[in-house]
């Protein structure tokens, strides 16, 4: 089995390389795959609060999240939003995205998150505790549902 390794880094801690991959990835299946063509670059990847996640191998990033930190809560209590959760169709299947948000949620441990779901992927963040909330919505031509997961209490 190829390496899986989960890397984390701040916009600052990036380099080149890592970056390119990681965009890379996100246009390859955003953009040509699922034909999306909303704004890919938001200008919320180099804030100094947001965490990129993401596991590679030799062809390159293999699956990619991102954690935002708003300062006001978009829903409730939750100031964290995981998104841009990706897999290179080559590796679907094998768990990197769980692997991802296994890590991404230890490191906010305790913390409320939220989350945009494509709809037929929401199974797999309820499995991480995310509940979905409101109806669902058409975001870029693919259905979405909004997720939370409330924070650990007495923490």
């Amino acid at each position: 089995m190829p390496e899986c390794s989960v890397v984390s880094r701040s916009w600052s801690e990036l380099t080149t390389n890592e970056l390119y991959d990681v965009l890379k990835l996100r246009t390859d299946v955003f953009f040509v795959e699922q034909k999306v063509d909303e704004e890919e670059l938001d200008n919320r990847d180099q804030e100094p609060g947001t965490r990129h996640y993401w596991i590679s191998d030799s062809t390159g990033a293999a699956a990619y999240l991102r954690v935002l930190v708003n300062e006001t809560a978009e829903h409730r209590d939750a100031h964290h939003i995981i998104g841009r959760v990706v897999v290179r169709e080559d590796r679907r299947g094998e768990g990197l995205a769980q692997q991802l948000m296994a890590t991404a949620l230890d490191e906010f441990a305790g913390l409320p998150m939220m989350l945009h779901a494509q709809q037929y992927v929401a199974p797999l963040y309820a499995k991480f505790g995310f509940v979905a909330f409101g109806e669902p919505y058409d975001e870029a031509t693919i259905m979405h549902i909004s997720m939370y997961r409330a924070g650990s209490t007495g923490n």
